[in-house]
C-alpha cells in the first residue's frame, strides 16, 4: 500500500514539474514575441516620423510591423502596395462619383479626367512594384539606376493623383463635388507621398 502510494506521488511530481517547465516556456515564448512585436512597431512609428505625414504613414503601416521585421526594404514594398490599394480605393470611389445623374457638363468632364489620372496612377505604381522586385536580384552597380526608376514612377503617380483636382479651380463646380474629390485625393497623394519619403530614405 505504501509502495502504491509512494508511486502515485512520484507521479504526481513528474506531472506537476512538467506543467511547470512548459508554463514556463509559454511565458518566455510570448515575453519573446512580445518584445519582438514592440521593436517591429517601434520600427515603423519611427520610419514613419521622417515623412511629411507621419501619423498618416504610422495608421496605414503599422499592421504591417510582423511582415516588415524592421526591414526598411519591407517597409518600403508595404507602402507602395499600400499606395496601390489607396489608388484603386479612391478609382471607385471617383468612379461611383461619375454616375450620379445630378452632376453638370463641367462636373462631369473633370470627374472623367480624374478617372483617367488615377488610372495612370495605378499603372505607374504597379510599375514601380515591380521594378522593386527587380532591385533583390539586380547587380550591386545597377541598383542605383532602378531605384531611380521606382522614384520616377512614384513621383509621376503623385503627379497624376494631384492633377486630378487640378481643373477643380478653372472650371465652375459645386463646392459638394469639389469637396469630395479633394478629399478622395488627399488621402490617396499623401499615403503615395509617404510612400515616396521612405524610398528615398533607403540606404544602397
Amino acid at each position: 500500500m505504501e509502495a502504491t502510494n509512494l508511486h502515485f506521488l512520484a507521479i504526481f511530481l513528474l506531472l506537476v514539474a512538467n506543467m511547470s517547465a512548459i508554463t514556463s516556456a509559454a511565458a518566455s515564448s510570448s515575453s519573446s514575441s512580445s518584445s519582438r512585436n514592440g521593436k517591429d512597431s517601434n520600427f515603423i512609428k519611427t520610419s514613419c516620423s521622417t515623412t511629411t505625414y507621419p501619423k498618416l504613414c504610422n495608421k496605414y503601416l503599422s499592421s504591417y510591423a510582423s511582415v516588415v521585421r524592421s526591414n526598411p526594404w519591407k517597409l518600403c514594398n508595404c507602402a507602395l502596395s499600400v499606395s496601390l490599394q489607396a489608388a484603386r480605393n479612391t478609382s471607385s470611389l471617383v468612379t461611383t462619383l461619375s454616375k450620379k445623374r445630378s452632376l453638370t457638363k463641367a462636373e462631369a468632364s473633370i470627374v472623367k479626367d480624374c478617372i483617367e489620372n488615377l488610372g495612370d496612377t495605378i499603372d505607374e505604381l504597379k510599375q514601380s512594384i515591380k521594378t522593386m522586385a527587380n532591385v533583390s536580384s539586380a547587380a550591386k552597380d545597377d541598383v542605383a539606376f532602378q531605384m531611380a526608376n521606382v522614384k520616377t514612377w512614384v513621383s509621376a503617380a503623385i503627379t497624376d493623383e494631384i492633377t486630378c483636382t487640378d481643373g477643380i479651380a478653372e472650371r465652375k463646380v459645386s463646392a459638394g463635388v469639389k469637396r469630395k474629390i479633394q478629399s478622395y485625393i488627399e488621402n490617396v497623394a499623401r499615403i503615395t507621398s509617404n510612400g515616396l519619403s521612405l524610398i528615398n530614405s533607403l540606404k544602397y
